[in-house]
């Protein structure tokens, strides 16, 4: 049976996962990325090369080249999904590299946005499998996103498609990375909570064990928060119309105290003609989506050509 490869990289750790073709995982590997640029070995980063090397072992140990590869990296992938246009301040290298000159591969490789691929792992073996219109929202130093629909990627012209932490929830607030006003990025994302408690809290984590003592000035920031991400998501369905919202990332691991508030909120402000409601669900593929995802989305493009 022909296999495939879906690569997974991080700025801490590259996952790979081998895949059969009927979408079994054969194995799982994990490497540390080495994300310094100066380290260079034969011209190219460690961690291009911890690729390389990984890639050649799994050839080996499956005895032949694989039919497909893909590859799920930060940063914005070009129309053709063959390489990662834009990557600003982080891997350096990455931008532009040509992953199928620099693997030698027989087979096709795909690039994917990391939230991309993670929410296409999902949907095809994941905690929203079988459907078509999806949204994903990963809550973490930053709010990442990636949107499905009709059962496809919607990557938009440019790659910038599901960057949803900068959709703006306060026109009168201040610019975020991207020059968003009052993005739910600067509402909820870990990299802000400090600016957001005046310095009086150093991270979410905390944030959220304070609110779970009944502490009354966590408790008003978080349920702020928490009711900023309401309200962003209720524009989401209002303008998408999706089946499900999948809401991972670390601060998705408040579990109840995130998501009690978040579906008393949405009680309030999501339109639900008909009484229909969108469903917020959990993934379940956890830190392996975006290889998943990749090897899936490689394999699917691959068979379309």
């Amino acid at each position: 049976m022909n296999y495939g490869i879906g690569i997974d990289l991080g700025g801490t750790l590259i996952k790979a996962v081998v895949m059969q073709e009927n979408r079994v995982i054969l194995k799982n590997y994990l490497w540390e990325t080495n994300d310094h640029f100066e380290s260079l070995q034969q011209g190219a980063p460690i961690w291009a090369q911890r690729i390389r090397q990984g890639i050649s072992k799994i050839k080996s140990e499956q005895g032949r080249d694989p039919s497909w590869i893909g590859i799920s990296s930060p940063g914005l992938a070009d129309t053709n999904n063959k390489r990662i246009t834009a990557m600003p301040g982080r891997l350096l290298g990455l931008e532009n590299l040509d992953w199928e000159v620099y693997l030698d591969s027989p087979g096709k490789i795909f690039v994917l946005n990391d939230a991309q691929a993670a929410l296409y792992g999902e949907v095809q073996l994941g905690a929203a499998k079988g459907r078509k219109d999806v949204i994903m929202l990963t809550l973490g130093t930053g709010v990442g996103g990636a949107i499905m629909l009709d059962g496809k990627l919607f990557q938009g012209r440019l790659g910038r498609a599901g960057h949803i932490g900068h959709l703006s929830v306060n026109y009168k607030g201040g610019p975020d990375i991207c020059g968003t006003p009052g993005s739910i990025d600067t509402y909820i994302g870990d990299n802000s909570i400090s600016e957001r408690t005046e310095g009086r809290i150093s991270s979410t984590k905390i944030l959220v064990e304070r609110y779970r003592q009944n502490d009354p000035y966590a408790t008003s920031i978080w349920l702020e928060s928490v009711r900023a991400l309401a309200a962003a998501i209720a524009s989401l369905i209002n303008i998408l119309d999706p089946e499900a919202i999948i809401i991972g990332g670390g601060i998705a691991k408040a579990g109840k105290d995130l998501f009690i508030p978040l579906h008393n909120f949405l009680d309030q402000f999501e339109w639900r003609p008909n009484g229909e409601r969108v469903s917020l669900i959990i993934p379940n593929l956890k830190d392996y989506a975006g290889a998943i995802g990749a090897s899936c989305f490689a394999k699917d493009s691959h068979q379309g050509m």
